[in-house]
């Protein structure tokens, strides 16, 4: 996830609000109730309000610095001067990270409509999550993004009740799902790509004469796979533009061409060369049913039906809701260019403390 890289309630949460939950400045569905207000009546570091709750440039600074030196952590300075279609990166962190404060935000009146809230040893972690976080900041750190003792807590509080008023949601959703459906066929492979990307990372199709090319190495691939004198792995190894020779797949996680013949291979079988619109497959079924990933598989499809129906329930809720955007204020808001501000362990410190 993108504020989290641990495993657990964080993570889940956020995967859970993928979705266009609250679009702070764009409109509901037709015929909701909706009430959207841009620009007035706002404190003087207010960037957003919905109903009670408010959202100041501190909290969207501190989101906003953390997602930008994770970001600067694994992919280098340079990952900020790449743009898509006019887009920059900043431009999108900035719009991710609206949109999740204002999940935070809005999942924190769920919780007071259902009176769902900390209990002592709830309060007791988020405290203690507070303190060492804060501790962790240097002084140009806590001048430049305005953070004080008191905002950590009350982030870390909503954050806490968040997660909290999720977990009460999804808790009685328990759907069944077949070992057919979540099934996992183990397969080693061999791919041979036929397009490419620019600077700006746009697919460009690969000129019909490099594509050729491309078959033509397929074919020898296939030939050195399928001869008795080859081990196919060995041949992977050689011709794969895959890292990984073996892989599991479950139903609708490849192409319409790829799982049509995955899901009808049987143990040790070798496919014929497979043209999807990615380039040219050959695979070799080693297990038509993994159980260890089909009960993985079975458990991130349960997650992902709760997650469908809270945002059933989120999606109503959120209709009812006034927003209100400072676009002024929300479009002065920049990164932070100060090698002296690298804080990144917001969303870390929390896991340690909840997981």
């Amino acid at each position: 996830m993108l504020f989290s890289k641990n495993k657990g309630k964080g993570k889940r949460l956020a995967a859970a609000l993928l979705s266009a939950l609250i679009l702070l400045a764009g409109c509901g569905k037709s015929g909701s109730t909706t009430k959207v207000v841009l620009t007035t009546g706002f404190a003087k570091d207010e960037v957003f309000k919905i109903e009670s709750m408010s959202c100041r440039v501190p909290e969207i600074m501190l989101y906003l610095t953390t997602v930008q030196n994770e970001y600067k952590e694994v992919f280098g300075e340079q990952i900020f001067e790449v743009s898509q279609n006019g887009i920059t990166l900043q431009d999108n962190l900035k719009e991710t990270v609206l949109a999740r404060i204002a999940q935070i935000k809005t999942l924190n009146l769920m919780a007071q409509e259902r009176k769902v809230t900390l209990d002592d040893a709830e309060k007791s972690s988020v405290k203690a999550a507070a303190d060492t976080f804060y501790a962790s900041l240097n002084e140009k750190e806590i001048e430049t993004l305005n953070l004080s003792e008191k905002l950590i807590l009350q982030m870390y509080t909503e954050y806490a009740l968040a997660e909290k008023v999720y977990a009460r949601i999804i808790q009685d959703i328990n759907p069944e799902i077949s070992d057919d459906e979540a099934r996992m066929v183990t397969v080693e492979q061999i791919y041979i790509r036929t397009y490419t990307t620019d600077g700006s990372g746009k697919r460009v199709e690969y000129a019909e004469a490099t594509k050729t090319a491309a078959y033509n190495e397929a074919k020898e691939a296939y030939a050195l796979a399928t001869d008795g004198a080859h081990d196919f792995a060995s041949v992977a190894a050689q011709y794969s533009e895959y890292a990984d020779i073996q892989t599991s797949i479950g139903k609708g996680q490849v192409s319409k061409e790829l799982e049509d013949v995955v899901f009808n291979m049987s143990t040790g079988e070798i496919s014929n060369i497979i043209e999807d619109e990615d380039g040219y497959h050959i695979l070799k079924c080693v297990s038509t049913y993994n159980r260890e990933e089909t009960d993985r598989n079975k458990q991130t499809i349960m997650e992902e039906r709760k997650r469908e129906v809270f945002g059933e329930e989120y999606d109503s809720y959120v209709e009812t809701l006034t927003r209100t955007l400072n676009e002024k204020l929300w479009n002065e808001i920049t990164c932070i260019q100060d090698p002296e501000v690298t804080t990144s362990d917001f969303f870390k410190v929390f896991d340690s403390y909840f997981l």
